[in-house]
């Protein structure tokens, strides 16, 4: 397993200067992570990463910023909701996806991740989200953004969440079965499965979620997560209530060399997170 962390947490608390995508890489690399998780739009300030910014050029900066820095980038993030409802936004994000694609292609970058929206404008979880019909809609939008990463040869990862269309290891599947294309992987977030409804049964919905898209999954995203107020709340792995034993055991025996990278953590707990996880793989 190669351990890395999403940049946009790294010096999230400096002053301007070590904000620069440079000087986040290099932190990155001093913390002793071996990749990255991507948000250009997170890392890079003044810039709307439209299609017209997901340029040839954009694309060999990043390669330059991070081979210097001996850092891959395992997927860069383009999460825009594929089920928004105006026709002329969801238009704008998917001519997004198309560039993002284009640049992961280009920069040598392992993917380009994506979660699977909400039927609604504000992305948010409501009585239709994990509906039928929501999910014919993200499938259909779905479409043309697949066959462009089949044209540039590239991976397009889904990410299931509960809150979201796609919300557990049967809605993947099907999502997986249905496109029918070479390009199309997931993204396996433990943490983004559970819900008040079933996290006193998380054993059961990773193990299913391993069982079930063990050959597709891709990546890993590795967090941690505190009961507060009535939800979950996620936070650093090693500071919570996850238990990462089986979910370990599983990444060393199926996907010995698989990226996995930390999220939701602070300036202060990054290193040891890594070294939690770290300790935890080793002793299995």
């Amino acid at each position: 397993m190669q351990l890395g962390i999403r940049l946009h947490d790294v010096n999230a608390n400096a002053p301007e200067s070590g904000q620069t995508l440079e000087a986040r890489a290099a932190k990155a690399r001093e913390e002793g992570f071996s990749c990255v998780h991507l948000a250009l739009s997170k890392c890079i300030r003044g810039v709307d990463f439209d299609y017209a910014a997901l340029t040839e050029g954009l694309a060999a900066y990043i390669r330059r910023v991070f081979r210097q820095n001996e850092l891959d980038v395992a997927v860069l993030g383009c999460y825009l909701n594929l089920a928004h409802p105006d026709r002329e936004k969801l238009n704008g994000f998917q001519s997004r996806y198309f560039g993002s694609l284009r640049v992961a292609s280009l920069a040598g970058i392992g993917m380009v991740g994506t979660e699977t929206g909400a039927p609604n404008a504000a992305y948010k979880l409501d009585a239709e989200t994990h509906g039928s019909e929501a999910l014919r809609t993200f499938m259909w939008n779905l479409e043309p953004v697949l066959e462009f990463a089949e044209r540039c040869g590239t991976t397009l990862a889904i990410e299931p969440v509960w809150n979201h269309i796609v919300y557990n290891a049967d809605r993947a599947l099907e999502v997986i079965k249905g496109m029918e294309s070479p390009s199309l992987r997931i993204i396996f977030d433990p943490v983004n499965l559970l819900a008040m409804e079933n996290v006193d049964q998380r054993e059961r919905v990773f193990g299913d979620a391993m069982d079930k898209l063990c050959d597709y999954i891709a990546m890993v995203h590795i967090k941690d997560y505190v009961r507060a107020d009535g939800r979950l709340v996620s936070v650093a792995a090693g500071t919570g209530e996850m238990d990462y034993t089986e979910i370990l055991r599983f990444l060393k025996a199926r996907k010995p060399y698989i990226q996995a990278s930390l999220e939701n953590t602070t300036n202060e707990n990054a290193v040891q997170a890594r070294e939690h996880i770290e300790r935890l793989y080793q002793a299995i």
